[in-house]
């Protein structure tokens, strides 16, 4: 792929059209339990609106997540008319990416997407398939476009291996992981359980790397309750600014159950939790490696360097986690944009580049706005 900017965001989020499922999944095997767009009331607004309807279940949020791509910023479209073709149509996306003046992005589902959990395995299986081939269709539009496949949590192993082995087929580059599937699927195993080592081995093989994006799905575990008193915008920044909690956690969980010794060309990328959480998190794994003389219990890898030979972390508007990159490793770190959601820095994104690069060499810049990111997609 040719690098015309210099930016690659390793964090942007891929909507599907409003037919995604409908024209993907047999109508008359799951009838009015595909994914799809009814017209609802809302006591909050005077007019009908649109909402995503899912086995039968109205979806929470509005219906679409893409507050920066409208020509109001900060305005959630009730109504799907509403929504900018730049948000689901991949080839008017690339006019978004032009006028940001970026080269690629990752994309992470945009709901509905990502996970299906309705207890029923066949159902999640087809809805999983239905939304990593509409969103296969991105890559076939650009090699820009860098999609991640949706994972069947409730499928045996060999079904969910099958399944990232044929989306990656299909143009895929990565998967979305939960941080522990254990929590969201009962009877499911946590991520260093023996069960998961044959997908492991196939993402280890296939040259993919496995995504946790945000609270990767642990928020409502791992959080306070939220407070009844906050404002919108309040309660966004807390709900924001709580991301970094579980990839604190999920790090020393990789380091320590030797999860990553195992699987030594795997790679781990975290998404939308930024930098700064990075360096406590190391200094601390290192000094019990030491303390506890670790190395005697099968952890034979400093923890530190485990990280810098396997893990990604991405940022999108620090500074102080920029100063610490020698620290975090230079060659770890991505850049994300997150469109189009609320934090996201577009149409700006080179303003946000150049308040948290004041200073840093060329090198670095290159290797953390698109150098990193090119080599672990393969993008050249």
């Amino acid at each position: 792929m040719e690098i015309n900017y210099g930016l690659i965001s390793s964090d942007s989020h891929g909507q599907l059209g409003s037919d995604a499922y409908t024209s993907r999944m047999s109508k008359s095997k799951w009838g009015d339990r595909i994914p799809h767009i009814i017209e609802v009331h809302d006591d909050k607004f005077q007019f009908p609106v649109e909402r995503w309807v899912v086995n039968g279940e109205i979806q929470g949020g509005n219906v679409c997540n893409c507050p920066t791509a409208m020509e109001k910023r900060g305005y959630y479209p009730q109504r799907w008319e509403e929504v900018p073709l730049e948000v689901y149509d991949p080839a008017n996306r690339l006019k978004a990416l032009d006028r940001d003046r970026v080269d690629a992005e990752v994309l992470f589902p945009n709901g509905p997407g990502g996970t299906f959990f309705y207890g029923d395995e066949k159902f999640e299986l087809a809805c999983v398939q239905a939304y990593n081939d509409a969103l296969a269709g991105f890559r076939r539009t650009s090699r820009r476009f860098i999609p991640l496949a949706a994972i069947p949590f409730m499928s045996p192993i060999e079904t969910i291996v099958a399944e990232v082995e044929r989306a990656v087929e299909a143009g895929h580059c990565g998967i979305n992981m939960l941080g522990d599937p254990s929590v969201a699927v009962k009877g499911q195993k946590n991520l260093a359980d023996p069960f998961w080592y044959p997908l492991w081995e196939a993402c280890q093989r296939l040259g993919v790397a496995v995504h946790l994006h945000a609270s990767a799905g642990l928020a409502g575990k791992l959080s306070l309750p939220q407070w009844q008193g906050y404002t919108n915008r309040q309660a966004h920044c807390v709900s924001t600014l709580r991301n970094f909690c579980t990839a604190t956690q999920i790090v020393p969980y990789l380091i320590f159950s030797g999860t990553l010794d195992k699987f030594p060309r795997l790679n781990w990328v975290f998404a939308e939790t930024g930098l700064g959480w990075v360096s406590s998190v190391l200094e601390a794994c290192d000094y019990e490696w030491e303390k506890r003389h670790l190395w005697t219990e099968g952890i034979l890898t400093r923890p530190s360097e485990l990280f810098r030979r396997q893990i990604y972390v991405d940022f999108w508007f620090e500074t102080v986690g920029i100063q610490l990159r020698e620290y975090i490793g230079v060659d770890n770190i991505l850049w994300e944009s997150d469109f189009p959601h609320i934090t996201s820095t577009y149409p700006n994104s080179w303003g946000a580049v150049e308040h948290s690069l004041a200073g840093v060499a060329l090198a670095d810049r290159e290797k953390l706005l698109y150098r990193n990111a090119a080599r672990l997609y393969r993008l050249s």
